[in-house]
């Protein structure tokens, strides 16, 4: 008779740490089924550093859906843009609007125009964090950010973590912008210049660096501009887009970090980005031209009568996302792939998470496995997360 096999040994912490930290990021479901097996595996990845450690390893942290800011009851409020249905428990969308991510956190605004107040909303931790409605809100508003603010953070690791909410509106003579800071629970003094600009088309503004953050706006005439907020000195300014009397604009970042732009020039995409290496005044280069009709199926490929629409970038991933009568393509910059995102082609902004996911410790899971992308997470096999309101 054979002798019985020997008892399994339980593998090491280190082990199973770096064992979780192979698994897809593309594939969160697959993080969050490990997560299950035991609590020491559940342990390995909600603990704080875990999340550091995904940096280190993988770098580039994958965009795991999108939100979008069109009141429409037919459409998902979250389409989720990894490799399995996977969902995020995302606030109300009969009662929210998207309107920016960024470090980790969500702006939503209400959808009555009564309402006193904005959220903001964590999507790994499920976290809400009611807040005031600025006053200047009654004359409309042309732009908002949300922002982590915590000091020397690297935005690896900062949920939970002090934000500021910067809010763009049109002045009395201008454009006027505030901040509001989740420290103290108040909007500060407005920032103004006297600029008066009338049209704006990307809701998300892009960050370059830590304390400058651009949107495009148009003026009468329909030329770009690109607004520049700066956080240290709470100030305005305004300079072209380049070639700013034809086509339209969405912000990206280029190769090196700094700001970049795509330019709509039907049938192709034009890519610029700002060069002040002279050390005179920054001046617009074009980098490369982007040809949609060469990397999208045939299926998407485009007439005379339809022209590519840019209606989101991933700050952080370096992916932009296009409509088209197919439907919404993905297309990352640098290496030019395309992935097709849904069959949704009527958004005119889209609002992309790009974090790394990891689990909540167990007993606090939420359920983000879903049967079908998009619908609401929860029911039998699963428990949703708790969420709080600060």
């Amino acid at each position: 008779m054979a002798p019985p096999p020997p008892p399994s040994a339980a593998l090491p912490d280190e082990l199973v740490e770096e064992i979780l930290l192979r698994l897809p990021t593309d594939d969160p479901a697959c993080l969050l089924r490990s997560s299950l097996v035991s609590k020491a595996w559940s342990g390995a990845v909600s603990g704080p550093g875990f999340r550091r450690l995904l940096h280190e390893l993988h770098g580039t942290p994958p965009v795991l859906g999108l939100l979008h800011d069109q009141d429409s009851d037919r459409a998902p409020s979250f389409f989720p843009t990894t490799a399995s249905s996977f969902s995020l428990a995302v606030p109300d969308g009969r009662s929210w609007l998207a309107r920016d991510c960024c470090h980790g956190r969500a702006l939503f605004f209400p959808k009555c125009e009564d309402a006193k107040e904005l959220l903001v909303w964590e999507p790994i931790t499920g976290a809400q964090h009611l807040m005031p409605v600025p006053a200047a809100l009654e004359r409309g508003y042309l732009a908002v950010a949300v922002l982590c603010t915590a000091d020397g953070c690297d935005h690896r690791d900062c949920l939970g973590s002090p934000f500021r909410v910067l809010f763009v509106f049109p002045g009395g003579y201008g454009t006027s912008a505030c901040v509001y800071w989740s420290e103290t629970g108040a909007w500060g003094e407005p920032a103004s210049t006297h600029d008066d600009l009338m049209v704006y088309i990307q809701h998300s503004g892009i960050l370059d660096g830590s304390s400058q953050l651009y949107f495009v706006f148009y003026d009468h005439e329909e030329s770009g501009w690109i607004l520049e907020y700066d956080f240290s000195r709470h100030s305005l300014s305004l300079f072209s887009a380049p070639d700013n009397h034809f086509g339209l604009y969405n912000l990206v970042l280029a190769d090196d970090g700094g700001l970049g732009v795509i330019q709509h020039v039907h049938p192709h995409l034009k890519l610029w980005t700002r060069d002040a290496s002279d050390g005179t005044d920054a001046r617009w280069v074009l980098s490369r031209v982007i040809s949609p009709c060469n990397l999208l199926p045939t299926s998407a490929r485009l007439d005379e009568g339809y022209r590519v629409l840019v209606v989101g970038f991933a700050e952080g991933a370096n992916v932009i996302f296009v409509s088209t009568l197919a439907g919404l393509f993905a297309i990352e910059l640098q290496s030019e792939q395309v992935k097709k995102v849904c069959d949704q082609c009527s958004f005119h902004n889209m609002v992309p998470v790009v974090t790394f996911y990891t689990p909540m410790a167990r007993g606090n899971l939420q359920n983000l496995l879903a049967s079908k992308p998009g619908e609401d997470p929860g029911g039998e096999d699963g428990v949703e997360e708790e969420k709080t309101v600060n």
